[in-house]
């Protein structure tokens, strides 16, 4: 063939691979392009150094073609492309690379921050959920860079609309999930001045709190946790999330989300959160369809999920009553005697005093654990969980009518009442109450989920005056507080030792309990009374 010829074979098989691709859509983009900074104040001078909080918009652009429903049908722009603004915070170290490299993103619920009221709360004064006080200041203390990513209508996210068949305006609210997705990728991956934590990430932790750890879960199951072949949250904290998923990806016509609803004693039949897959092994197979790797996971139960949100269906299923084998990527804490809400002050609308346990003690350790998993791949201890048991209960959500073979399974409790099993902190291990119910009336939201607290008599006498059963302080801790602080300083050992429990907090517990007001202090002895020199 002459050169010529040659010329012509070349061309004509330039134009039949043109057209060959002309047949395949072009590549899927999915990105934030931009975040804006609106505001930067100091937060505050920590053991790392000073940290800062920004807050900033980030814009998105996805293709109509990513995998979410009525993408396709919201408007474009000169690009083709579809786009979205979402408001985040950020707070960091004022010189990035002092942190330790992990970025938390934390998936607000209801628009309320909960990172500072997991892992930065005080015993006694806990951190609100909605607030971004330092508190103990552990995050920051520790090196964690943490974004706050809203993804939900109403809540700082402006999403695309679109009119359906009948004329109703519709939002196109699954882009909620790629919200955070993308600026967990942008923070992490992106070089440029606009990225505030450019070159200071090298890992990624998702926590999530009650509809946010469903939203979590549905993130999981939908494929959203790759872009691109990498993974994006490389550790996940579920905590509160029982039973649900998140129906997130249904256009909705607002102002609330159509993830705004949960199932309670006003609607226990509500549709789109107590569905399949309910448990881990479910989850993490529909997962492994879509992903190529899995993210290592820690799930956290509250005592009052299983009363009040059917968390049983996360380890039996809607069909079993036996727990089934959780994945070696997931591990799994029931918080005995838990409340869903940490909340100390005293709702009027509450029948009994709130729960007073110190949960966020336990999430400070397991968030230690989940990076140490992720970083270095130091297996977490083993999951524990509360022994289960069919029984009648009146003060527990029923199983809904359309999982007509599902059993609610609840935790076995001792003769005081307490549950069995499980994560047992001091205040459970060495009770002077009983905790882990749900208050009433039940039908008001705050009230079911922040538990109650039930404190056993003093003495004998007082408890056979109250006809409680339930042996007295006086009778269960004859040595009065130093036997109690004894026993509460031996269960803060074996907790430390077993990486459930981190040794700052085992010297708050300790304290608090050496000065316990629900003990008299020992008198003093006279010295008429000693033995030795006088």
């Amino acid at each position: 063939m002459n050169i010529r010829g040659r010329q012509r074979a070349i061309i004509s098989g330039l134009l039949a691979l043109t057209a060959l691709l002309a047949g395949f859509p072009a590549p899927s983009r999915a990105e934030i392009t931009r975040i804006t900074i609106q505001a930067t104040q100091p937060f505050g001078d920590f053991a790392t150094g000073k940290y800062i909080r920004i807050e900033g918009e980030a814009l998105g652009v996805l293709s109509p073609g990513e995998a979410i429903p009525d993408l396709d049908k919201a408007p474009r722009n000169a690009a083709g492309l579809v786009e979205y603004r979402t408001h985040i915070t950020l707070l960091i170290p004022e010189s990035p690379r002092n942190g330790n490299r992990a970025l938390v993103v934390e998936l607000p619920n209801r628009g309320r921050a909960i990172s500072h009221a997991f892992y930065n709360s005080p015993r006694s004064r806990p951190v609100l959920a909605g607030s971004l006080d330092e508190g103990t200041g552990f995050l920051e203390n520790r090196g964690y860079s943490v974004v706050v990513v809203q993804w939900e209508l109403g809540e700082g996210i402006e999403l695309p609309a679109f009119t359906d068949e009948r004329g109703i305006k519709r939002y196109v609210e699954g882009i909620g999930f790629l919200a955070a997705r993308d600026t967990a990728m942008f923070l992490r991956h992106n070089t440029t001045p606009d990225n505030p934590l450019a070159g200071a990430i090298d890992r990624v932790l998702a926590v999530g709190y009650s509809q946010t750890a469903r939203y979590l879960k549905s993130f999981l199951i939908n494929g959203f946790n790759e872009r691109g072949g990498i993974m994006v949250f490389d550790g996940v904290h579920i905590v509160g999330g029982a039973a649900g998923i998140l129906p997130l990806l249904a256009s909705g016509p607002g102002p609330q989300s159509v993830a705004a609803k949960s199932p309670g004693f006003n609607d226990p039949e509500l549709r789109g959160i107590n569905e399949e897959p309910f448990t881990y092994g479910d989850i993490m197979k529909r997962v492994g369809e879509k992903n190529r790797t899995l993210p290592r996971v820690i799930v956290t139960h509250m005592q009052t999920d299983y009363l009040s949100s059917r968390a049983s269906l996360s380890r039996t299923g809607a069909t079993g009553s036996a727990d089934l084998t959780l994945p070696q990527n997931v591990r799994m804490y029931d918080i005995t005697g838990a409340a869903h809400l940490n909340i100390r002050q005293q709702n009027k609308a509450c029948r009994e005093p709130h729960g007073q346990l110190d949960w966020p003690a336990a999430l400070r350790a397991q968030l230690i654990v989940l990076d140490q998993w992720v970083r270095q791949g130091t297996a977490p201890p083993a999951s524990l969980l509360t022994p289960l048991e069919a029984r009648p209960d009146p003060t527990a959500l029923p199983s809904p009518s359309y999982l007509p073979q599902a059993t609610i399974m609840l935790p076995k409790l001792d003769a005081d009442g307490n549950a069995l099993g499980g994560l047992r902190l001091p205040d459970i291990e060495v009770p002077i109450a009983t905790y882990g119910n749900l208050n009433a009336p039940l039908t008001h939201v705050e009230c079911r989920l922040v538990g109650t607290y039930r404190p056993f008599a003093k003495t004998a006498a007082d408890r056979q005056v109250l006809n409680d059963a339930r042996p007295s302080l006086q009778e269960r801790y004859p040595g009065g507080i130093n036997d109690y602080t004894s026993k509460v300083r031996m269960a803060v050992k074996k907790l430390i030792a077993e990486r459930l429990l981190l040794e700052e907090d085992g010297v708050i517990i300790v304290h608090a309990a050496a000065e316990n007001p629900s003990f008299q202090p020992t008198p003093p002895r006279s010295r008429w009374s000693t033995v030795g020199p006088r």
